[in-house]
């Protein structure tokens, strides 16, 4: 198998980390190697690297055999490269097929020959399996729709090393199904695919070797994954077993703490009620699309109702806007964490006190020793991992950002919680820990809601379920019963629930 790409002994300093530290792994032509790692590993350093993001500070990185140093995603793009990162690289007012071709557009003459364009754009898209209008703007489009957009870019260049960071994070199981029928028809193209995931499933089910990072170490490589355990990967990856990464904790229920009546606006079919308790969990499962994430911005006021009210604390509400919602104490943890729930540019420090700072509004002398002790302290609570208060947010892993807002919410003394896929590319280990940071606000009273299209954390974080399909309320499943097949059968009932399993739909 020749090699399409290798580093050798790469490192890569920031101020304060050592993000890669002697790293050294390769793929082959018709290769998928999967990359493991927790949250601070080093894997999004690597692929900055090779998208030409990053330089590395000593090492080499050689494609088809070649050492070569990017100064840019152009020149890795000329190269034959393309890295989909998470955070996706999208021109949100540009249209779908604009984002694909953006740099490759089909010309005629001085002109941009728009019907080629679209000709390329509606093929992509069919290899896709996306009933997409080209002519649509991405901003309009759900995350999970603007994944298969970044695919398609890379399989229009035609790519010979692709890297896919977390591609199914915000993918419904048929999206996934799909990306897992390219990768593999790229495999046999003759690409070497790299893939990054926390999910193991997919790991085991898709690649051919896997190599685990941790701390910015190479710590193992198994060139068949088929040698290899769960157990074993996850031990490399952590440094420690982890029996259980869930480890619910049972507590007792309080009064209503969040009381939805008839809430209806964009993105709902159908008027939704529930009620959430103080001290409880309360899960909202479903498929992409599904209206779940729509309800949450509902409520938080971040989109206008048109009919119903929210009660919190017994006290009712129509919220005009989020401002509204934050000062009647509630909490929005959103599954796009790069563009809605962080200011990447700003510190960590601006991050944590951007909701108490702003609260009540109006002009206010700000407090620099009581604003650092402030995040100190949230910090040390929440244990999140930073080399300075004052350091970009940018620079933290998921698990740490996700740390940070939610110790913004704490700041700002908000008692319901709305989580939107709230380990969205979060790995194993930091997983564990946002769990447990749940646990704990459930213990202190507040009431949390947990948005997720991944059944098995419904099923292992939530005291009661709530399925909903296709912008409506499908059903309510008690923990006792909650199966993955009975919420699967609740948000796809003319769909077979046994061909999900194992999906992480």
């Amino acid at each position: 198998m020749s090699q399409l790409l290798s580093f050798e002994g790469v490192s890569k300093h920031f101020p304060g980390v050592i993000a890669l530290d002697n790293v050294s792994m390769s793929a082959g032509a018709g290769e998928i190697r999967a990359i493991m790692g927790e949250n601070g590993a080093g894997k999004s350093t690597l692929l900055k690297i090779l998208s030409g993001e990053h330089r590395p500070d000593a090492g080499v990185l050689k494609v088809n055999g070649q050492p070569r140093v990017f100064h840019g995603p152009r020149e890795a793009a000329a190269a034959g490269v393309a890295v989909i990162h998470q955070e996706l690289q999208l021109a949100p007012e540009l249209s779908v097929e604009e984002n694909l071709l953006l740099g490759a557009m089909p010309e005629r003459g001085p002109f941009i020959d728009r019907a080629a364009m679209r000709a390329k754009a509606k093929a992509v898209l069919a290899r896709l399996g996306e009933d997409l209008d080209p002519a649509a703007k991405v901003k309009t489009l759900p995350i999970g729709r603007r994944q298969m957009v970044e695919i398609g870019k890379a399989l229009l260049r035609e790519a010979q090393v692709i890297a896919f960071d977390e591609p199914t994070s915000s993918l419904s199981a048929r999206e996934t199904e799909t990306l897992m029928r390219i990768i593999r028809d790229l495999k046999s193209e003759g690409r070497a695919i790299l893939y990054v995931s926390h999910r193991m499933e997919e790991v085991f089910a898709l690649s051919d070797s896997v190599t685990v990072l941790r701390d910015g170490k190479h710590v193992a490589t198994h060139a068949d994954i088929g040698a290899a355990s769960k157990d074993q990967l996850i031990a490399e990856m952590a440094g420690r077993a982890i029996a259980d990464i869930y480890n619910y904790r049972p507590r007792p229920r309080g009064d209503i703490g969040l009381d939805v009546r008839g809430l209806i606006g964009p993105g709902l079919l159908a008027p939704a009620s529930f009620t959430a308790h103080k001290g409880e969990i309360l899960g909202f499962f479903g498929l992409v699309g599904a209206g779940r994430s729509e309800l949450f911005k509902l409520i938080y006021g971040a989109r206008r109702a048109t009919g119903g009210n929210v009660l919190v604390g017994g006290r009712e509400h129509r919220f005009a806007e989020p401002r509204d919602a934050i000062a009647a104490g509630i909490a929005l943890c959103p599954e796009d964490r790069k563009d809605e729930g962080i200011a990447p540019q700003l510190s960590v420090r601006d991050n944590l006190l951007m909701a108490h700072i702003n609260r009540g509004g109006g002009f206010r002398l700000r407090d620099a020793a009581k604003e650092k002790a402030q995040t100190q302290e949230g910090v040390r609570a929440l244990k999140v991992k930073t080399a300075s208060i004052e350091t970009p947010i940018s620079s933290l892993s998921g698990g740490n950002q996700q740390k940070v807002v939610v110790a913004r919410w704490l700041a700002a003394g908000s008692q319901v919680f709305l989580m939107d896929e709230p380990t969205r590319g979060i790995d194993v280990g930091a997983r564990s820990e946002i769990y447990a940071l749940l646990y704990d606000l459930a213990e202190q009273g507040r009431t949390i809601l947990v948005a997720s299209s991944d059944t098995p954390e419904i099923l292992g974080i939530c005291d009661r379920v709530i399925v909903m399909r296709e912008g409506r309320i499908a059903g309510e499943v008690s923990r006792s019963e909650a199966t993955q097949d009975a919420l699967l059968r609740l948000a796809l009932p003319d769909a077979r629930a046994g061909a999900l399993m194992g999906s992480g739909a």
